[in-house]
């Protein structure tokens, strides 16, 4: 069965090591898998006050709507998750029925400092739970950023992390199957 996934970066920057590890993602996917990753550049702060959905955030939740899966890149920012990947859960999640999320599964990965965003992975499930979707719960990637794993345009270069990559994939595709049952 075809199953499309969608990678969604917590960074906004086009180097950023979190978008690397998407596009290593989209390079690793198993045979029927296909990833398109998010732009999030232009989606402006939720703000129930907006009455018309601007043309960017729709843009971003119909490729949700689409997506059998997400894989959310988490960047770290001060020891939590960045504002443009919870800024686009909020968001999805104000969709009537929260329909775009509820019991979708998803994959989270992350680059970052010494424990390569660990402690925003641990909020971003805690933020999962309450929209109802399913993280995968291993294999996890947690990637140092500063070490050597990345090169100058934010391209993982790292066979130990790729291949963590290449498995939770693999991981996902199994989860998203088992959960459309």
């Amino acid at each position: 069965m075809a199953l499309n996934f969608l990678g969604i970066a917590g960074s906004l920057r086009q180097k950023s090591t979190n978008k690397g590890l998407l596009r290593a993602a989209c390079a690793n996917l198993p045979d029927g898998v296909s990833m398109e990753i998010a732009e999030l550049s232009d989606i402006p702060f939720y703000n129930a006050d907006l009455t018309d959905k601007p043309l960017a955030v729709a843009r971003v939740l119909a490729q949700i709507g689409a997506a059998d899966a997400l894989v959310l890149a988490c960047t770290e920012y001060n020891y939590s998750m960045a504002p443009a990947l919870k800024n686009i859960l909020d968001w999805a999640s104000r969709e009537p029925n929260n329909t775009l999320l509820a019991g979708k599964p998803a994959a989270i990965m992350g680059a970052g400092g010494g424990m390569g965003t660990s402690r925003a992975q641990y909020h971003l499930r805690q933020t999962c739970v309450f929209l109802d979707l399913h993280p995968l719960g291993r294999p996890e990637v947690f990637a140092n950023a500063f070490g050597g794993a990345f090169d100058a345009d934010g391209n993982l270069i790292d066979e130990k992390l790729i291949k963590q990559i290449h498995d939770q994939m693999q991981a996902l595709a199994q989860w998203t199957e088992k959960l459309k049952r």
